[in-house]
């Protein structure tokens, strides 16, 4: 491994560095490292795709190469966009009117995207794409199931 740069994200300190096994960037906990000794050959540090390491390390937690999500989304949401917004995080927030907005997010699947739209408790209305409206539809079967084997109010 040729390191690079280390950084902080999630709270927590990483190594950024290149994996000369794999040929490509790799992500190190710096808590799980551990010195070996000969320390190894001298190297030419490498150039970060894109020139920014928080961008890299940013995408490596998307699961891409590049600083954007996999799969993106939008939604209506039946809730004003005041009362959205601090809960967005990445998300973009437009509001519609008074009483709705619309919510574009992204995540590294569509059934992880579709669970945090879910998050707000609220009715929703899919814009796009596709692959969302099947992802809900995965979701409320899912979720269908679970009503269906849980507990009743007798047990």
């Amino acid at each position: 491994m040729e390191p690079h740069h280390l950084v902080s994200s999630h709270g927590r300190w990483y190594l950024l560095g290149w994996d000369l096994d794999r040929d490509d960037w790799r992500l190190y906990r710096a808590d799980r490292m551990r010195p070996r000794i000969p320390l190894g050959p001298r190297f030419a540090p490498r150039t970060v795709p894109g020139g920014d390491v928080e961008d890299l390390v940013a995408a490596r937690f998307k699961g891409a190469d590049v600083n954007a999500w996999p799969c993106r989304g939008s939604v209506i949401v039946h809730l004003p966009a005041r009362a959205v917004l601090p809960f967005a995080g990445d998300a973009t927030v437009t509001a519609i009117d008074e009483h709705t907005c619309s919510l574009e997010a992204g995540s590294w699947s569509w059934g992880a995207l579709a669970a945090w739209f879910g998050r707000f408790e609220a009715q929703l209305e899919v814009v796009g794409p596709a692959e969302l409206t099947a992802a809900f539809a995965t979701l409320a079967d899912r979720y269908a199931s679970a009503h269906r084997t849980g507990p009743t109010d007798a047990d």
